[in-house]
C-alpha cells in the first residue's frame, strides 16, 4: 500500500503586514486547498519559511494545519533543525500532534560524514513516525544517492523519499534499488516523475493552482501522456520558479495573483524586483490562459 499517493501541497505561511503569522488565513488556505483536490498537506518545509518561525509559531503553525486538515488528508510536518536533538523532537512534536508523516532533511548545518547522516536518520526513526526522507543536495551539503537510500530504507519507518536533485534519471534507479515510493520534489519534473513511477509530488506551485496540479499528476499517473503534455507545457514556466532559490517570494506573487493572498515573506527574504514580477506574471497569465 502506498502511504503517500499524489499531491502534496508544501504549504505556505500566510503572514500580516506586519510580519506576524497569519493563522487564520493558513487555516483558509488548507482548508481551500483541501477543497481543491489535493491529497496532502506539508507544513513547516523550506517554503513554509520554517527557519524564520519561533518554537511557539512553528508549533502553533502544525497545530492549525492538523486541525483545518481534520482529517480529510494527511499532514506531512517538515522536521528540518539544526541538529539531531532538535529535529527529532519536532518529529515527536508531529505524532503527537496526529501528522501521518514527517519530511526530514539530513543535516544542515555541515557536510556530515556517511555513518552521522545514518545515526541522524536512525535518531528519527526512533520516533515511530512514517519518514520521508529529502534529498536536495542543491540546498544543503549531503546528496542521498539512491545506493545511500538503499541503506537508508533498512530503518523501519523510513518509507518514501522526496528527491529533489532534479535528475529524473535519479527516480528509476531509487525505484530499481530500494522500495521506497518516490516522491517528485520539484515542480518541473511533475510530469516526468509519475510518468515513470513517482508515487507523490511535494508541490510548491499548487499552493496557488492546486486543480491544475492534481490533474496534471493523475494524468500523468495513468500515462494519458497526450492529455497531460498541453497543461504541463502550460505551467512548465511557473514551475520553474520552485527550482529557485527565491521559490517563496515567487509562490507567494502566484497567490496573490489566484486572488488567494497570504502577505509577505520574512526576511532574510525581500521583494523581488520588478522585472521578477513581471516575468511571473507573463508565465502565470499564460498557465490559466494558456497564450
Amino acid at each position: 500500500m502506498t502511504r503517500f499517493a499524489g499531491v502534496y501541497v508544501a504549504v505556505v505561511t500566510p503572514f500580516t503586514n506586519d510580519f506576524a503569522v497569519d493563522y487564520k488565513r493558513l487555516h483558509e488556505l488548507c482548508d481551500w486547498l483541501v477543497s481543491q483536490g489535493v491529497h496532502g498537506l506539508v507544513p513547516s518545509g523550506s517554503l513554509g519559511e520554517y527557519a524564520t518561525l519561533t518554537n511557539e509559531e512553528r508549533a502553533k503553525v502544525i497545530d492549525t494545519v492538523i486541525q483545518a486538515a481534520a482529517g480529510r488528508v494527511p499532514v506531512v510536518v517538515g522536521s528540518a533543525a539544526p541538529s539531531t536533538q532538535q529535529a527529532t523532537a519536532w518529529v515527536r512534536y508531529a505524532k503527537e500532534a496526529g501528522a501521518a508523516g514527517v519530511m526530514a532533511l539530513p543535516p544542515i548545518n555541515y557536510k556530515p560524514l556517511e555513518h552521522e547522516v545514518i545515526a541522524h536518520y536512525e535518531a528519527l526513526n526512533s520516533v515511530g513516525l512514517p519518514i520521508i526522507a529529502y534529498n536536495n543536495p542543491h540546498d544543503y551539503k549531503t546528496d542521498l544517492t539512491p545506493d545511500f537510500l538503499a541503506k537508508l530504507s533498512r530503518l523501519e519507518h523510513v518509507v518514501a523519499v522526496k528527491e529533489f536533485s532534479g535528475d529524473v534519471r535519479r527516480m528509476h534507479e531509487i525505484l530499481e534499488k530500494t522500495d521506497l515510493e518516490v516522491m517528485v520534489g520539484v515542480d518541473n519534473l511533475a510530469m516526468e516523475g509519475p510518468l515513470i513511477g513517482a508515487t507523490g509530488w511535494i508541490a510548491g506551485v499548487p499552493n496557488a493552482l492546486p486543480k491544475q496540479g492534481v490533474e496534471l499528476f493523475e494524468l500523468a499517473r495513468a500515462g494519458k501522456l497526450e492529455e497531460a503534455l498541453p497543461l504541463y507545457r502550460r505551467l512548465l514556466p511557473l514551475f520553474h520558479y520552485d527550482a529557485s532559490p527565491q521559490l517563496v517570494q515567487s509562490i507567494k506573487y502566484m497567490m496573490e495573483l489566484t486572488g488567494f493572498p497570504v502577505g509577505p515573506t520574512r526576511a532574510p527574504r525581500l521583494p523581488l524586483p520588478e522585472a521578477e514580477y513581471a516575468a511571473i506574471r507573463e508565465a502565470y497569465q499564460y498557465a490559466v490562459g494558456g497564450k
